[in-house]
């Protein structure tokens, strides 16, 4: 296993497992401890995870964002997952507003197929979308965000206030059933609002690697979405809270 792969394989492990130790991550990855602790310092440095004496655990500080490209590999089958579930809940001919990141992507991957007006909020959903032969996309315009690739700022949120859509598919940076979903900083969790005001529906994507996590903005209250795509296990207090909000619930 390579340097890339070993990297890309020890923030996967640490963030579904949130705390990992030294020696579990060299016996799943085949490599030696002191590999695997310069690994861990090279992750660290570059904000990937959180190092302490034999192990590592996620980057969680709420002002620490992790880049596209690592997160990609993060729990990836659960988010196709998802991406399975929400392209089964979504009618021909509707008009759909696709939310930027890594769920978003692999959301645009999955419904190629389908026969839908699209608005992708990001360079990497388009590129997906537009292979469809039967799908219409419209470009929200906007400024776009380095690495990110999504489209940001006020002339976004004015394109999308001009627009209507039947389904807002969001995709938070982190959910807790109690304080709500959230974004790592105010101007995407600003792109996510104005999605969801010109919606009908409004679907939430969380994937379990956000779950139960707190990030730096405010998107909404759970009561503001109608359903809810995940592919965590939800537990019965869990559940109970969902229930109170009114949100209907798909385990992916």
């Amino acid at each position: 296993m390579n340097t890339i792969d070993r990297h890309q394989g020890i923030v996967a492990l640490v963030e579904d497992g949130g705390d990992v130790a030294v020696s579990e991550l060299a016996f799943r990855l085949g490599a030696s401890e002191a590999t695997v602790r310069r690994d861990l310092a090279d992750l660290d440095a570059r904000g990937l995870v959180r190092r302490y004496h034999g192990g590592a655990r996620r980057a969680e500080l709420r002002g620490r964002v992790e880049p596209f490209a690592a997160r990609l590999s993060s729990n990836l089958p659960g988010k196709q997952r998802i991406a399975q579930a929400v392209a089964r809940l979504l009618a021909p001919g509707e008009a759909v507003v696709i939310d930027s990141g890594t769920t978003g992507l692999e959301v645009a991957k999955a419904i190629t197929g389908k026969t839908l007006r699209v608005v992708p909020l990001s360079l990497p959903a388009l590129t997906a979308v537009a292979t469809g032969e039967r799908i219409q996309v419209t470009l929200p315009g906007g400024d776009l965000r380095p690495g990110e690739q999504s489209f940001a700022g006020p002339v976004t949120q004015r394109g999308l206030a001009d627009l209507r859509f039947d389904t807002a598919l969001i995709a938070p940076c982190a959910l807790n059933v109690d304080t709500g979903p959230t974004a790592h900083d105010v101007e995407d969790a600003a792109v996510k609002q104005a999605a969801m005001r010109s919606a009908e529906r409004r679907i939430l994507l969380c994937d379990q690697a956000k779950w139960g996590r707190t990030a730096f903005a405010a998107i909404a209250e759970l009561s503001a979405f109608d359903v809810l795509v995940t592919d965590h296990a939800v537990t019965d207090v869990e559940r109970a809270r969902l229930d109170d909000a009114g949100i209907e619930l798909v385990t992916a």
